[in-house]
């Protein structure tokens, strides 16, 4: 059994670091993503939920660490780039060409994340699996907006008719939908539609920039938008479309008693056929 092999194989593995017998696992099954990089983390997922099943016992960690995208860089000192920052107050015509920086090295992704640890209202513990983050930059090179795609919601009501797949359909096709996670302009920035432009830049990329990272494409984004906060205002600019909203509960909440913030469902198809694609037997 696969277990059993993977308990033989911890004990025989002189460093006793579960991190780095998932990438060698990842390399004897050769288990690769679309675009050939290993699916290390997917298979440490997986010896993590055979030991919380009790079919195998992982060596403990030699020591804790935050996760590399959870610690800012070294120069990062909020209080002084808040204050020191000069204040962006102009017409978005005169910043243009905008661009888009994916943050593709360990120092950039801290930076994003350090970035909306301590701006975002929400914060940022870092992300897990398939994963593009950006940064937003004017024709000066000076920073204005940060945003991080990810994994879609394994369940949304809205969103599921709005597509019109089974439940066979979303098992099998929901990692060709992206979640935006966060975004988050920089709170010195002040331009108006600022943030519809920079929305609509990123989902002509996000397909095109997924499909080379994980070698697959994604054909929808979704995100969610907290009603108490804010209207969406940005996301009907940038041509979304508002499906519903959601139930005010969690994935964690089995009991229905834990009560999260309402959010509307927004969603941006990122291809004329996207329903084909997300449907097809």
């Amino acid at each position: 059994m696969i277990w059993r092999w993977c308990e033989r194989s911890l004990r025989s593995t002189p460093t006793g670091i579960a991190r780095r017998f998932s990438r060698h696992l990842s390399e004897l099954w050769n288990w690769r993503n679309g675009a050939g990089r290993l699916k290390d983390m997917a298979a440490r997922t997986l010896l993590l939920k055979l030991q919380a099943r009790g079919l195998i016992e992982l060596p403990p960690p030699q020591r804790r660490t935050a996760r590399p995208c959870a610690r800012p860089p070294a120069s990062f000192q909020p209080e002084l780039l808040a204050a020191t920052a000069t204040p962006i107050h102009c017409c978005l015509e005169s910043l243009q060409p905008l661009r888009l920086e994916l943050a593709q090295d360990l120092q950039s992704r801290r930076w994003v994340g350090a970035l909306l640890a301590h701006y975002h209202y929400r914060g940022f513990n870092g992300a897990v699996g398939e994963t593009l983050q950006y940064l937003a930059l004017d024709r000066y090179g000076r920073e204005l907006a940060v945003m991080v795609f990810g994994a879609a919601a394994w369940k949304v009501a809205a969103r599921d008719q709005f597509i019109g797949w089974s439940v066979q359909q979303r098992q099998q096709r929901l990692g060709t939908i992206a979640n935006q996670q966060r975004f988050l302009i920089l709170p010195w920035v002040r331009v108006a539609h600022l943030a519809s432009h920079v929305l609509a830049l990123a989902t002509r990329r996000l397909s095109a920039d997924w499909q080379a990272r994980y070698g697959h494409r994604v054909w929808l984004v979704e995100t969610f938008v907290e009603l108490d906060r804010f209207a969406g205002t940005a996301y009907k600019a940038a041509g979304w479309l508002q499906l519903g909203q959601t139930t005010g509960r969690t994935r964690q909440d089995r009991q229905r008693t834990v009560q999260a913030p309402r959010k509307s469902v927004w969603v941006r198809a990122l291809h004329p056929a996207f329903r084909q694609h997300l449907s097809a037997p």
